[in-house]
């Protein structure tokens, strides 16, 4: 399955991964999907928001046990982030079928689609829009850098966008989710375990600062007379290294877009996105508003106008502790239970089904990056607790 899944969207220049939604790349994984679910026999269907459904069993029966995650990639990913979790989910079907495992209760695999949020600007929008936290009229107002709306796309890709919206009918019917990730951080290379399992997910969120200033010849403008944007964006980022480190929380801005984008030009406008997380919302809230504050105080030093905007938000998500506990009892009881500061699918179904998550090993904790990687041991390790958790809830 690596074999056949790895060269897909993969940039030569840069080894890392360009799986956007929507996209010729996106759509060569929907196929390998679909091709990996046919070779097993299972039921492969795409639900109204474009997720991807592989199923064992009668998905009508109710109290379902699904699997899977996602297959899209951030600019440049690694090959890990997101694939991992529906190849472990393939290969755990394929060992239980090994063990000749009797299923009472139906089994699925999905890929969610457009996890990331890279080509739209908002993660987890096939999970958000089944779930009924994105409407079709926001959704409908998601673009990407080119101006192409969501719509548009899905409509070039061959979809119907007017399908979308929530899916409460399908939701009702799983009884539990479990998703496999590969972890983004490096807490099992620190206390030297495979496989981990899911506590928390931090609270996080996005926020757009738009720095406006003057446009200006930038050899000839004396420094004094400038209201330059870049030089305030400069000073908001380091701000939100400060306040990060000071809060115990993570923020970075990311993304940056400036008009006009001229070598010699002194920008009129600069915009840079945060994505601020932190173990707690108060944190949060206290981290992101010292950072407005700093940007602001700055902005009016330099004769730049400033607006704040938040894109996306996501509360502290507590993963069902019934669910959570009883993985950790199939498992042997000795699991490291870890929190994260990724934001995940499972994270948002959590609102509407049980959910839970396993985590493999990472041995340096790079995600996000070409660098991303996991051993095969730990992989295996992560498919044989996946199968056993599987075996656990859907074959008792």
């Amino acid at each position: 399955m690596w074999r056949d899944l790895r060269t897909i969207g993969r940039a030569a220049d840069t080894g890392g991964y360009r799986r956007y939604a929507w996209t010729a790349a996106d759509a060569d994984c929907r196929a390998w999907f679909q091709a990996q679910a046919e070779a097993r026999g299972l039921a492969c269907e795409l639900d109204r928001n474009g997720n991807q459904w592989a199923w064992l069993g009668d998905p009508s029966a109710g109290d379902a046990v699904v699997t899977g995650s996602h297959l899209d990639s951030v600019p440049d990913g690694g090959a890990f982030d997101g694939p991992l979790g529906v190849v472990s989910s393939f290969a755990a079907l394929d060992e239980l079928r090994r063990r000749k495992a009797e299923f009472t209760r139906p089994v699925a695999v999905t890929n969610f689609g457009d996890e990331e949020g890279a080509r739209f600007g908002l993660a987890c929008v096939g999970s958000r829009l089944a779930a009924g936290q994105l409407t079709r009229e926001k959704a409908y107002e998601l673009k990407d850098a080119d101006g192409i709306s969501l719509p548009q796309a899905m409509e070039a890709a061959g979809y119907d966008p007017a399908a979308i919206g929530p899916d409460p009918e399908r939701l009702a019917r799983i009884g539990a989710f479990v998703e496999l990730h590969v972890e983004q951080g490096r807490a099992l290379d620190l206390s030297g375990d495979a496989v981990g399992i899911a506590s928390a997910i931090w609270p996080h969120g996005r926020w757009r600062f738009d720095f406006a200033g003057e446009a200006n010849h930038a050899g000839t403008t004396r420094l004094v007379d400038r209201r330059d944007p870049m030089l305030t964006y400069a000073q908001t980022v380091l701000a939100a290294r400060r306040e990060a480190e000071l809060a115990g929380a993570v923020a970075t801005f990311g993304k940056i877009s400036v008009e006009p984008n001229g070598v010699n030009a002194i920008p009129s406008l600069v915009r840079g996105w945060l994505d601020s997380r932190a173990p707690d919302q108060a944190t949060l809230d206290t981290v992101v508003a010292a950072v407005e504050q700093a940007a602001r105080e700055r902005a009016e030093r330099d004769g730049v106008d400033l607006a704040v905007v938040r894109e996306s938000f996501t509360p502290v998500i507590e993963f069902e502790h019934a669910l959570r506990d009883e993985l950790n009892k199939i498992l042997g009881g000795a699991v490291p239970v870890l929190g994260t500061g990724a934001g995940h699918d499972a994270g948002i179904l959590s609102t509407s089904v049980p959910t839970a998550m396993l985590f493999v090993r990472n041995p340096t904790g790079v995600s996000h990056s070409p660098a991303e990687s996991a051993d095969e041991d730990d992989c295996l390790a992560g498919v044989r607790a996946l199968a056993d958790v599987l075996e656990g809830l859907a074959c008792r």
